[in-house]
């Protein structure tokens, strides 16, 4: 079951999180949720770069994690800036960038990430030293026009 969320909060903006199925086939969700997200903030022509972030981290769950589902959440954390990351329950399966040959089908996804992003990492979740998972994230620079 897939169930989405607005996260209100009492000053800025509110983010929106989406659980779903760890599958490549969520990628579609992410998408949706990505230029829903941005859509409602006005950021229209930075919506397909968030949907193309979003894709390429839950590819990389989907295909890398463990566990049955995924967490995929688009914050704006500030008014020139939107935070898109996933959620996986797989702490020791850590992104890795790839150098992949010209022939190569894969390995081209976190190049993408990095290539679009004003800064991406992960993080663990979880408390002290027993962490239940990570979150793959990107930051992205947005053209924000002011509040009247």
């Amino acid at each position: 079951m897939t169930t989405t969320a607005a996260q209100p909060r009492s000053t800025g903006y509110p983010g929106y999180n989406l659980n779903g199925r760890r599958v490549p086939e969520t990628a579609e969700e992410g998408r949706c949720l990505a230029r829903v997200a941005l859509a409602a903030w006005g950021l229209d022509a930075e919506a397909e770069t968030a949907a193309l972030v979003m894709s390429e981290l839950v590819a990389n769950a989907a295909r890398h994690a463990r566990g049955a589902t995924i967490r995929m959440t688009v914050n704006r954390p500030a008014e020139d800036r939107v935070y898109v990351s996933v959620i996986d329950r797989a702490p020791l399966h850590l992104p890795q960038l790839r150098a992949p040959g010209p022939d190569a089908v894969q390995g081209r996804g976190l190049l993408l990430v990095k290539a679009v992003s004003h800064r991406w990492g992960w993080d663990y979740m979880g408390t002290g030293t027993r962490p239940w998972g990570k979150r793959v994230w990107s930051e992205l620079l947005v053209n924000a026009v002011p509040s009247p």
